[in-house]
């Protein structure tokens, strides 16, 4: 009996626990680029060859840039 609850108190308690931060994951432009995007405002945060980030209006306009080598979606922190 004493084994069930420790059992039972072990599992409640890690059910508990805070879940960890993830960090969004990176979508890579592919060739070839977009030569025409719509004008939908859809921000991402595109990251530049360097690794720096700036703010874009929408993937496509982020991946029309050949600077950009990928981008997260949403604003840029």
């Amino acid at each position: 009996m004493r084994r069930a609850w420790i059992v039972l108190a072990t599992i409640l308690f890690t059910g508990c626990m805070s879940p960890t931060k993830t960090t969004p994951l990176t979508t890579q432009c592919t060739d070839p680029r977009p030569q025409v995007c719509t004008m939908e405002y859809a921000p991402v945060c595109a990251v530049l060859e360097g690794g720096a980030r700036t703010e874009a209006s929408s993937a496509c306009n982020a991946c029309a840039d050949d600077k950009i080598t990928g981008y997260v979606v949403g604003p840029c922190p």
